[in-house]
């Protein structure tokens, strides 16, 4: 178990060892016993966390928050036109600025194109820990609680398990890449299969598709990309039926909706569940967009795990606090 991680960045798990990995779990599952017997620790106490939100958030705010609270920490929520970056102040002079302050900086910045670069630029300048609270390529956090939720359930050897990993149809706004790429990296590299369905508009990265790839040949696994989504069903121990935008075939918005809208009848529904396994679970980091995505009595259903899935951000990233910073 390695366990020597003060002040490693976490931008995608990519850049943590298995090893590294399995030590995040372990603290993880500690502390969510911790957690339920009232057991908190001043692990980080007199330590700050500032919190950068490009983008809207619910559970990634909250729980980042709240596991600073419980670790005996503070974070602070900055948000861009509250700061010197809404004059035009770079990514280089924050960093170097907010890292003398700050025991660690986390960023949430989706847009296409931009918030990866950001993020990496940020690491370049500073002296503390970078956290990755979702950018346009990975959701990192988001995947620790995923499989920590799927451990719960088939216990810490995933090896041989199918986890389908679909596109679903939900118009509205195109969103981005980042939870299907993290999954299809993160699972391959614990042995599960992935199965990944998606029209032929909704790619993803060709990039991380290679990579995702590479992390299949070396852990001797399936990776299978189809265009019909009941393959990502088909005999699945784990499904995550997830929209994301055509953000590889166009960043044009009003294209991205319409090509969006042509594919409604990619939902999750009863019918699609009745091709898994019977002891399957359905997956979504919400929000999930109800009668488009996935039908109530999928979601609400017995084989639905979203909520637990939801709590386990707190575990994950009180282990991840706890270690890096």
């Amino acid at each position: 178990m390695e366990t020597r991680l003060k002040g490693k960045h976490f931008i995608t798990t990519q850049d943590w060892s298995v090893q590294e990995l399995k030590t995040l779990f372990t603290l993880a599952r500690q502390l969510k016993v911790e957690y339920a017997a009232g057991k908190f620790h001043k692990i980080l106490e007199g330590k700050s966390l500032g919190m950068i939100f490009f983008d809207p958030s619910t559970r990634t705010r909250t729980s980042f928050e709240v596991a600073m609270t419980q670790l005996g920490g503070h974070s602070i929520f900055f948000a861009p036109n509250t700061m010197q970056i809404s004059h035009g102040e770079g990514a280089k002079d924050t960093a170097k600025v907010l890292s003398g302050y700050l025991q660690g900086i986390a960023v949430r910045f989706c847009k296409y194109g931009e918030g990866n670069r950001y993020l990496n630029e940020l690491r370049e300048h500073s002296k503390v820990p970078i956290v990755n609270m979702q950018c346009d390529v990975y959701h990192p956090a988001q995947i620790l609680a995923d499989y920590l939720t799927i451990t719960e359930h088939f216990g810490e050897n995933t090896r041989g398990l199918k986890i389908g990993v679909s596109w679903t149809s939900a118009p509205n706004y195109v969103r981005p890449l980042s939870v299907p790429q993290s999954l299809i990296l993160l699972m391959t590299r614990f042995g599960l299969d992935v199965t990944l369905a998606h029209p032929p508009e909704f790619e993803l990265m060709p990039h991380i598709v290679d990579q995702a790839r590479k992390n299949a040949e070396e852990a001797g696994v399936k990776f299978e990309i189809s265009h019909k989504m009941e393959d990502a069903f088909e005999d699945a121990d784990i499904v995550v039926p997830k929209s994301w935008g055509p953000l590889v075939h166009t960043q044009d918005e009003a294209e991205g909706l319409k090509l969006i809208e042509k594919y409604p009848d990619w939902i999750a529904d009863a019918e699609r569940m009745a091709l898994t396994k019977p002891h399957s679970l359905y997956m979504h980091p919400l929000p999930a967009d109800r009668g488009k995505e996935v039908t109530p009595e999928v979601i609400d259903g017995p084989h639905s795990v979203v909520y637990q899935e939801a709590e386990n951000r707190l575990h994950v990233q009180k282990a991840l606090l706890s270690l890096i910073m």
